[in-house]
């Protein structure tokens, strides 16, 4: 059987990477670019720090920060009608997971005229996309989505009511400028949260049934790298600049990762964001340890291997006591935080389910999860999690 491997393209990383934004514009001839972002990026004064090192290297900029906490395709069009009033000829676009893919889509629809919901990759959408796409700088400033690196972008469609994974190589930026300076003002909600997304991506995409063995060194590495910095750069905030730098090189290394796959996590966590409004990182973090409880019964030396990956001591452990071990260090992580342990804590109430999990089953990521999953499942996870 053949495989087919493709890996992020070029990362500038490391505190002070901002300062090389300059020439990587020049370097890639953007002379208009459309800046996406959102207003919380904007009212944090980052924004002011990226303008002003495009227009130091001679770009004419134009800014869109009209980006919801989750994007949607209302979002994307305006950003189109934006960077077409400006002239523009490249994108950049800077903040958490929601600017960041919303650029993705903009771009996509500048040289792409089918509607945004025949790219959905639950329906191998990824055919119908092109390499003719303008540049994109990704410019993170949060450590849990990857974004910057990865292959989607997640929007909210009018088509298929939920949040859509739009998948393809071509949608990777052609630049990721990776500074751990501009996540150190995050609150440590914000920090525990995006945190959390990393850390449920490497796992997820660990436990993932694809054949991606380059993908599984870097999600237990991106495992180990996070469990133990996560905790840090949630006590210390901005004081420890190693911790928010390893914690951005975890979630790169969990969105290199996914290109594998995802999981059940993932398809229970889409809707959560898009119907009940809980962030994505949040609703990941609770939602982790009831799926992974439900893939321990076909996927125990896996989750063995991530207990190890977790400084967990497995000497002498079955698989399944090690599995065991792993899940309730992830809970316990997740707690010392401050992540609510509920989907009730959070808001969530038993009357929306049925939705949810209408909704989950349409959502391609548990296609790759080890153990298959049924509407009835996702409703007992939900249950679970309440």
């Amino acid at each position: 059987m053949l495989s087919y491997f493709s890996f992020p393209t070029r990362i500038v990383f490391g505190p002070g990477a901002i300062g090389a934004l300059g020439g990587v514009v020049q370097e890639f001839t953007i002379r208009r670019p459309l800046v996406v972002t959102d207003r919380g990026v904007a009212q944090a004064g980052l924004l002011d720090r990226v303008v002003a090192g495009l227009e130091a290297s001679g770009a004419v900029c134009a800014v869109f920060d009209g980006v919801d906490p989750n994007p949607t395709e209302e979002n994307v069009a305006a950003g189109i009608s934006r960077y077409r009033e400006h002239g523009c000829d490249g994108i950049v676009a800077v903040g958490g997971g929601s600017p960041l893919d919303a650029g993705k889509a903009i771009r996509l629809k500048t040289t792409h005229d089918r509607p945004l919901a025949e790219y959905d990759d639950f329906k191998d959408g990824a055919r119908w996309v092109r390499p003719d796409l303008p540049p994109m700088i990704a410019i993170p400033t949060t450590a849990g989505t990857g974004s910057e690196v990865g292959r989607s972008a997640v929007i909210v469609l009018k088509e298929t009511d939920r949040k859509t994974v739009i998948f393809s190589p071509y949608l990777m930026p052609t630049v990721a400028v990776c500074d751990p300076e501009l996540t150190r003002r995050l609150p440590k909600g914000l920090t525990a949260a995006t945190g959390a997304d990393a850390l449920t991506h490497n796992i997820e995409a660990y436990l993932a049934t694809g054949y991606h063995p380059l993908c599984d060194g870097i999600a237990l590495h991106g495992t180990a790298l996070a469990s133990r910095y996560l905790p840090r750069a949630v006590a210390s905030g901005e004081d420890d600049l190693e911790a928010r730098t390893q914690m951005m090189m975890a979630a790169i290394m969990g969105a290199t990762a996914f290109q594998k796959g995802l999981g059940a996590t993932h398809s229970l966590a889409h809707p959560l964001s898009s119907v009940a409004g809980l962030h994505h990182g949040l609703a990941n973090a609770i939602l982790l340890p009831h799926v992974l409880r439900f893939n321990a019964e076909v996927a125990a030396d896996r989750l063995r291997d991530l207990a190890a990956a977790m400084a967990i001591d497995v000497s002498g452990r079955s698989p399944q006591e090690a599995a065991a071990d792993a899940i309730h260090a992830i809970q316990s992580l997740f707690r010392g935080i401050g992540i609510p342990v509920r989907l009730s804590e959070a808001g969530v109430t038993a009357a929306i389910i049925p939705a949810l999990v209408a909704k989950a089953m349409q959502d391609g990521c548990h296609l790759s999860n080890p153990r298959p999953c049924s509407a009835k499942d996702f409703q007992s996870l939900y249950e679970a999690a309440l």
